[in-house]
């Protein structure tokens, strides 16, 4: 006796689409969520390279600052080789936080210039800014340079330690005594250390130490 082939049912067929539409679903949404993921991973690895970045300027600025006071941009007095006013906090937007001489500025292109460089550091609205000169003892009709190393910033602070290994948030401090065979020579002091706090809106405080030249 032949058996005639038994094929599905409507409600078994049903039922296969709705397993297979559950899989589906559940594919979907993995791999959605592991795209996702890979973009919040990508934009944390990219805001990690830019703090990174910044911290390595921060260091070799700081690390090779240079005992040279400058000229003012009018021309009568000099500017110490390191003058600052201490934490971004109750400071009017768009000023310099600190500003300093620097030595081993890069020139790749042979220009004939020398290798010092004045560098300032702001604090612009949310974003921490690195200025610099074209010339060390700059006038008011020099063009500054800006580039914007860090964003999201809620605050900035720097912190200097001076001789006697105290922390203090202005330099020069207003303690230093006045050498009088030597009276410039508060121009050229530079501190042993400086230390910088960052807070970041997403991250946080950041503190680093950079260690200065004597």
């Amino acid at each position: 006796m032949t058996i005639a082939p038994r094929g599905f049912t409507l409600i078994e067929l049903l039922v296969a689409l709705f397993i297979t539409a559950i899989l589906f679903a559940m594919g979907y949404g993995a791999i959605n969520q592991a795209v996702n993921h890979r973009g919040a991973i990508e934009d944390q690895q990219a805001r990690l390279l830019v703090v990174q970045t910044t911290m390595r300027v921060l260091s070799q600025d700081f690390g090779q600052l240079a005992p040279r006071p400058i000229r003012d941009p009018v021309g009568d007095t000099w500017q110490p080789a390191l003058i600052a006013k201490g934490a971004s906090q109750g400071q009017a937007q768009d000023q310099a936080l600190v500003t300093f001489t620097r030595t081993g500025w890069a020139n790749p292109a042979g220009i004939q210039r020398p290798a010092l460089q004045r560098v300032a550091y702001v604090f612009d609205k949310d974003k921490l800014r690195r200025d610099y000169w074209p010339v060390l003892d700059a006038t008011l009709a020099n063009k500054i340079t800006h580039r914007d190393l860090l964003t999201n910033v809620k605050s900035v602070a720097f912190r200097y330690m001076d001789s006697s290994r105290q922390w203090v948030e202005q330099w020069p401090p207003q303690n230093v005594p006045v050498n009088p065979s030597d009276p410039g020579s508060t121009l050229r002091t530079n501190p042993m250390a400086v230390e910088v706090t960052i807070e970041l809106q997403d991250w946080g405080k950041i503190v680093r130490v950079f260690e200065a030249p004597q």
